[in-house]
């Protein structure tokens, strides 16, 4: 993954990526429904998420989305209840969703709570390809993916050295990561590539060293999951200072154009 350095937003805090995060969703909400009349956004789990959902819950843009014609699915989700505290369904619905105007039957969460998490792979991805566009290639076009990255390089739940990330067909699939001993549900790599748009979040230092290595293109072997990412639709970095403190070299600036 070789991101165009237009597309690397830096902005001093979490507050300042809030809402410059929170201003290309509403751009590209708009856009959207203004093409086809509705807008198909996946959400992601963690902490970072949790801060810029709260923030677009807020009176400055829980009235400014259109949230009566937007659809809401999930990037990845644990095998939990969904009344689990470390359910990112639950995290999202108490964050932002039971705070907004948004029809509940426009809200789809994974069932990471189900026996058998292959057949719920299969119903979720059977769901997005009955709900959302569908490209020639048979994968649904998300709208907008929001994606987070772990100290590890994983995105969504792509860890390293599961078998998901050899998946090539699958529009869902789950995947059982040896390292935390658990299931997960997980959109693939070809879904995640297919989005019209994918936004990567992430803030705090500890990142910092990661971001770096990903932005740029330092090699590993294996390569972490996010380097496997493969940019076909729009996809954006949206970063703090601190996340972004060993990557100034790739600095923008929009006057200039260096």
């Amino acid at each position: 993954m070789a991101p165009s350095i237009k597309n690397i937003n830096i902005l001093p805090d979490s507050a300042a990526v809030n809402l410059a995060l929170a201003t290309h969703c509403l751009e590209v909400s708009e856009q959207a429904i203004a093409d086809k009349g509705s807008f198909h956004l996946a959400l992601a789990g963690g902490s970072t998420p949790r801060s810029f959902y709260n923030f677009l819950a807020t009176s400055e843009f829980a009235q400014r989305i259109d949230w009566p014609y937007t659809h809401i699915y999930f990037g990845d989700e644990r095998s939990v209840a969904p009344e689990h505290a470390d359910s990112n369904y639950l995290m999202a619905r108490e964050a932002l969703l039971d705070k907004v105007n948004i029809p509940k039957n426009q809200i789809h969460r994974m069932h990471g709570d189900h026996q058998d998490l292959q057949q719920s792979a299969i119903e979720y991805a059977q769901l997005l390809c009955s709900s959302i566009p569908v490209t020639k290639n048979n994968f649904p076009e998300f709208d907008l993916i929001l994606l987070g990255l772990g100290p590890d390089g994983h995105t969504a739940s792509l860890f390293p050295e599961t078998d998901i990330l050899q998946e090539s067909n699958a529009v869902v699939a789950a995947v059982y990561v040896e390292k935390i001993q658990t299931w997960r549900i997980s959109l693939s790599y070809p879904t995640i590539e297919n989005a019209k748009h994918v936004v990567m979040l992430v803030t705090g230092g500890n990142k910092a060293e990661i971001i770096h290595d990903i932005l740029h293109g330092v090699s590993k072997n294996p390569p972490y999951p996010t380097q496997r990412l493969q940019e076909k639709g729009i996809l954006n970095w949206f970063l703090d200072a601190e996340a972004a403190r060993l990557i100034t070299d790739l600095v923008y600036d929009a006057d200039t154009g260096c």
